[in-house]
């Protein structure tokens, strides 16, 4: 067996992901999906990513975001890339093992977000302001277990901050 040279590997690449790409978005994918039975469902329909719920205790007060769960490297580098929509009480969580410094960025990302930093203790470290396209890093103000993604400005209208508590 060759090597393969790093122009073949990119080209590679690039067709798996556009292939990837042009099936999401064909109608016929659409068409397969399975109509809603009123049931929770355990599989976000547009993702297929496992859906938990994670909950946000801020004070007195606790607020449940049901949440994509982006467990594996592909699902993580993925995102919440080309969605145009997210319900108020819906998100996206990043686990990551062990705990380490995190940074996020927003490339192909359409929606703005706030991305809140989670330290191994379950507490927020920082939320940061996800814009949308930007390709600069946003970081964890330390060793993080997890990310959080909501629609921008959820958090701050919650009253959610640094050292409020966060399970899933």
């Amino acid at each position: 067996m060759g090597r393969m040279t790093d122009a073949r590997l990119i080209r590679t690449a690039i067709a798996a992901l556009l292939g990837t790409m042009i099936a999401a978005c064909t109608p016929q994918a659409a068409e397969q999906a399975p109509e809603p039975t009123g049931e929770a469902s355990s599989a976000h329909p547009e993702s297929g990513l496992e859906v938990v719920p994670v909950t946000v205790t801020s004070g007195e007060e606790t607020y449940t975001f049901l949440s994509e769960v982006a467990d594996t490297p592909e699902a993580q580098a993925r995102g919440l890339m080309f969605r145009t929509e997210m319900g108020p009480d819906e998100g996206m969580i990043f686990p990551y093992e062990p705990a380490q410094s995190l940074s996020f960025w927003m490339r192909n990302t359409v929606l703005p977000l706030d991305i809140i930093f989670i330290g191994p203790d379950g507490r927020i470290l920082n939320i940061a302001e996800g814009v949308p396209y930007n390709e600069e890093s946003v970081h964890s103000d330390g060793p993080a277990i997890a990310v959080l993604e909501l629609n921008r400005g959820r958090a701050q209208e919650l009253g959610i901050g640094p050292g409020d508590l966060v399970e899933w």
